[in-house]
């Protein structure tokens, strides 16, 4: 396989499974207490027999030390998910956020990593699984940055600084990041060709991803399409919140407000 066509890994849905939910781009941070609150009361309630996050459940991530007090955010992001795994498989996938959640985190939480892309195989079917950045090709800046935080030396560099600088790094890269979005920049899209050639390769015919906040269901031609989950904000007007459900009758879009 190319570039364009990453070697997906493969996960085989238990037997007791009837119910899937899909999740991403919740964003979660201290400073929006509305969002946080409807994804607390989402996990204890959700009916799914696994949930699989998909990406940017965090707004940022410094480092599975940020959860090592029990008094912080991440802490408190950490008892949800494992109160959740008692009762439910919880998957977690990176994000362009979050990509800095390891294994002591997953570990902490009884969370299984996915890798990026992952094939799901359920209900007789094969579903592609993504955060979707890596298939933003038109976003040629994002994809070189990408390149280099997701390397080995610069991950083991900055996890070397001491807790507080890298949460005043990351609080200068969300600034910056905030400023793009009220300059009214345009971020691109998912490569559709990109997205046929994953699925193809995957034996798959239908792509699951996040990151775009864009959701939609989107026909790629040859049988196949792609379908992007929802960003949460309940601080927004109007708020927003869905869930992507999967059972032997098909997709659902589920939306929480």
């Amino acid at each position: 396989m190319d570039s364009a066509t990453p070697r997906c890994a493969e996960l085989e849905s238990l037997p007791h499974w009837r119910v899937v939910d899909f999740i991403s781009d919740l964003h979660l941070q201290a400073s929006e207490p509305a969002t946080f609150d409807a994804w607390v009361r989402y996990m204890h309630a959700t009916p799914a027999d696994a949930v699989f996050i998909l990406g940017d459940l965090f707004e940022v991530w410094v480092g599975d030390d940020a959860a090592a007090d029990s008094e912080t955010f991440e802490a408190r992001c950490a008892a949800v998910l494992r109160s959740t795994a008692q009762t439910r498989a919880v998957y977690f996938m990176h994000g362009n956020r979050d990509f800095l959640v390891g294994p002591a985190f997953l570990a902490q939480c009884e969370v299984t990593g996915l890798d990026d892309p992952t094939v799901l195989s359920f209900a007789s079917q094969r579903w592609l699984l993504s955060h979707g950045d890596a298939l933003c090709l038109d976003d040629v800046d994002y994809l070189q940055f990408r390149a280099q935080v997701r390397s080995t030396g610069w991950q083991q560099a900055f996890l070397a600084q001491p807790l507080e600088q890298r949460r005043a790094v990351a609080r200068h890269i969300r600034t910056q990041s905030e400023s793009r979005k009220h300059a009214g920049t345009v971020y691109a899209d998912v490569d559709s060709a990109a997205a046929v050639q994953w699925l193809q390769a995957a034996q798959a015919t239908t792509l699951i991803h996040g990151h775009t906040h864009r959701p939609a269901a989107h026909s790629l031609g040859h049988g196949l399409q792609r379908v992007v989950l929802s960003d949460w904000d309940l601080a927004a007007v109007p708020p927003r919140a869905d869930v992507l459900r999967l059972d032997a009758s098909g997709l659902q879009r589920i939306a929480l407000v």
